[in-house]
């Protein structure tokens, strides 16, 4: 018998060990949060600033961080065109803040970086694709998500606890959340989407 698996969702992360780019970043977005009012998205309780980031010359470090780690995917995801990265925002979540379940329309690969990170801030959760498995999905003997023993394959949701200096990319299409910040301290990151040229030609 012959077993084949298909359809698989790639994730990334990497940590940038600059700590001193953090504590800059810390100052400059709660500089930014004091000055703008932000917007609201899928933030509820916390602050989500304008998507212009990447166009700050105070956040050029990360800028230039990320467009190197993009530059890898490209090339190990095959694809015909190097993304650029389309838009970027900062996060602040406070006490009880979260973010709703989401995905990025007409983006090819969205992440997050985290900036300040306290204890039990809020992990990410990244869904299951296959909408139809939540539907019809057969009993196992094991629990179906991690850190059990179960295999990948059978897995409902991943979840990544957040590490200040850590980046983590995914597919834009893949819905994705963030808990409850269940600390004591603001939770601090910085979304951004990479948008592909060929997209929309």
């Amino acid at each position: 018998m012959i077993r084949e698996l298909h359809f698989p969702t790639p994730i990334y992360h990497f940590d940038i060990k600059d700590k001193s780019m953090n504590i800059e970043l810390e100052k400059d977005i709660m500089n930014w949060m004091q000055q703008d009012k932000g917007v609201a998205r899928t933030n509820v309780k916390g602050w989500h600033s304008h998507t212009d980031m990447h166009t700050k010359p105070e956040y050029a470090k990360l800028t230039k961080a990320l467009y190197e780690a993009q530059k890898r995917i490209y090339v190990e995801e095959h694809l015909d065109s190097e993304p650029y990265l389309g838009n970027m925002w900062a996060n602040i979540n406070p006490p009880g803040g979260y973010n709703r379940a989401h995905l990025h329309p007409n983006c090819i690969w969205s992440g997050v970086y985290y900036v300040k990170t306290p204890e039990n801030c809020g992990q990410l959760k990244l869904k299951d694709p296959r909408t139809g498995a939540e539907m019809c999905s057969p009993k196992m003997k094991e629990r179906l998500n991690p850190p059990d023993t179960s295999p990948e394959r059978l897995w409902r949701e991943v979840n990544y606890k957040p590490v200040a200096g850590r980046c983590i990319m995914f597919p834009a299409w893949l819905i994705h959340c963030v808990e409850p910040n269940d600390s004591n301290d603001i939770r601090i990151s910085v979304s951004f989407n990479f948008l592909q040229k060929t997209m929309f030609v």
